[in-house]
């Protein structure tokens, strides 16, 4: 019932301009990105999906209809200059990343454990929604 959301080729040649060896200087960076290990265990999956570079309180985890959408963002300024009246160095950084997983339409919120740790960040959930248990009902005899 797990599936990833495949990516579109289009947008992985034109990521993949841009991570060209000796364009940028953090060039392949982004491919470290949102990697993400599934694994079956003991009637669970276990998530861990890299995170570097991003602290706790820049992800968030949203679920909605029965799509688990991980989302990160952040932004750095870098200033380096020792003189007040000219630029010796400065950059800017913004940027976001995000991936969505379909879990299933019978999966809660409440059913999703998730931690963080090390620039990974760690989700467990139940392979098949718990079965709710229901109530007596009584039925009117007249």
């Amino acid at each position: 019932m797990f599936t990833l959301m495949p990516r579109n080729s289009f947008f992985d040649d034109f990521d993949d301009f841009f991570t060209s060896p000796g364009l940028f200087k953090n060039a392949g960076a982004s491919r470290s990105i949102m990697n993400t290990d599934v694994q079956e265990k003991d009637g669970l999956y276990l998530m861990s999906i890299d995170m570097p570079g991003y602290d706790k309180s820049q992800i968030r985890a949203e679920l909605k209809d029965g799509y688990l959408t991980i989302s990160a963002s952040k932004e750095e300024n870098v200033d380096e200059s020792d003189d007040k009246t000219g630029y010796i160095h400065r950059e800017r950084y913004q940027g976001s990343c995000s991936r969505s997983y379909y879990v299933g339409s019978d999966i809660t919120d409440k059913d999703i454990k998730a931690a963080f740790k090390d620039g990974v960040l760690h989700l467990s959930f139940p392979k098949e929604a718990p079965k709710q248990i229901e109530e007596k009902k009584l039925i009117s005899i007249e």
